[in-house]
């Protein structure tokens, strides 16, 4: 038993944040799967740029590419599709022995559409199409316009990992557009037990907002908050999570929308490598981490125990202390979630006109 397999007797899922081509034909994936209890990946534009940017991996199909005339958006596409399906496949015996509770990879749609609801959910079909696989996720962001498509994708029986929340009022919303979802689904005569949903709550990204403003503050009490932020807040999303789905009425066989958490990376090298790991582990839950983090964690574990079921009155302590300070809460996750749209559209424009340059 590995510090990753107590992880998973806690109830947090490992998932995997990272995929490559050459992750998958060298084998690289298969390993990880073995031998550090991964069971899932999550990928975002970021993911696919770094990975389609280095290497020779993806030359023979961008020659194949070129020379059917595919145009960049294409390309780019037919890659990560190709890339999702082939880690689904890898996947295939856990998301069976688990019913489809894990064996999950992600794939996100453009993020240049964020704000049209139409056109996110035309592409999560056709996403969802392309792949077909039945353990594919598509990744749609909390964003106010794409919340309705959460729903309407749901709706098609279309599982959905949504992604880029960072604030608990928002994962509210979330919670609302995936219920409601699911009830559209069953009244569609989809089988509900068949469908899933993560919400991707962002955490070290508050903490690196959180402790600049802290910093600017400078007294004693606000610098003691560096790095309690990220923790806080995702354990605050956790007891909304409880609170709203014991009490929610959902078709009978659904599955609730699980807690994963995302951006767990540390991003203070003062702080443990390990933090968002340890201090998030408890039922129902996923934590999809860099690899550099799931090596920590079987390095180091530093686990002790469910750190999610009675957090809440701890975690709303660090929160009056921040609004106490003067940090403008409201202002922070409105600032991080723009931060957050804009960086993958960044990291998308950057792909798509590296993989100009190579068409051409």
């Amino acid at each position: 038993m590995s510090h990753i397999d107590d992880l998973a007797q806690l109830g947090t899922s490992t998932w995997l944040d990272d995929l490559s081509r050459e992750r998958i034909t060298s084998g690289n994936l298969s390993q990880v799967i073995e031998e550090k209890s991964v069971v899932g990946v999550t990928t975002n534009p970021a993911i696919f740029a770094a990975a389609m940017s280095k290497g020779d991996s993806y030359d023979a199909q961008i020659a194949e590419l070129k020379a059917a005339g595919a145009s960049v958006d294409q390309a780019v596409y037919a890659m990560s599709i190709d890339d999702v399906r082939n880690a689904c496949d890898l996947f295939t015996g856990i998301f069976e022995s688990s019913n489809g509770y894990d064996g999950r990879v992600s794939i996100e749609v453009d993020p240049r559409i964020s704000a049209d609801r139409d056109a996110t959910l035309a592409q999560a079909k056709e996403l969802w199409a392309k792949v077909d696989r039945p353990n594919v996720m598509i990744k749609i962001p909390a964003t106010p316009g794409s919340l309705p498509a959460i729903t309407d994708a749901l709706a098609e029986g279309i599982s959905v990992n949504v992604t880029l929340i960072f604030s608990v009022a928002r994962y509210r919303e979330v919670i609302a557009a995936f219920i409601e979802g699911i009830k559209q689904a069953a009244a569609n005569g989809h089988d509900v037990s068949k469908i899933h949903s993560v919400a991707s709550f962002f955490v070290s990204r508050v903490d690196v907002e959180i402790d600049k403003r802290l910093e600017a503050i400078g007294s004693d009490e606000a610098l003691a908050l560096r790095g309690k932020a990220g923790v806080a807040n995702a354990q605050r999303a956790y007891a909304v999570y409880k609170e709203l789905f014991d009490a929610a009425e959902l078709p009978e066989g659904a599955n609730t929308q699980r807690p994963l958490w995302a951006s767990t990376g540390v991003k203070n090298p003062a702080y443990a490598a390990t933090l968002y790991v340890s201090e998030l582990a408890g039922p129902n839950t996923v934590n999809t981490m860099p690899e550099g983090t799931i090596d920590a964690v079987l390095e180091q574990g530093n686990l002790h125990g469910d750190t999610l079921s009675n957090s809440a009155a701890e975690a709303d302590a660090v929160f009056s202390q921040l609004e106490a300070l003067g940090v403008d809460l409201a202002d922070v996750f409105q600032v991080l979630e723009t931060e957050g749209v804009d960086k993958f559209v960044a990291s998308w424009s950057e792909l798509l006109e590296s993989m100009e340059a190579r068409l051409k």
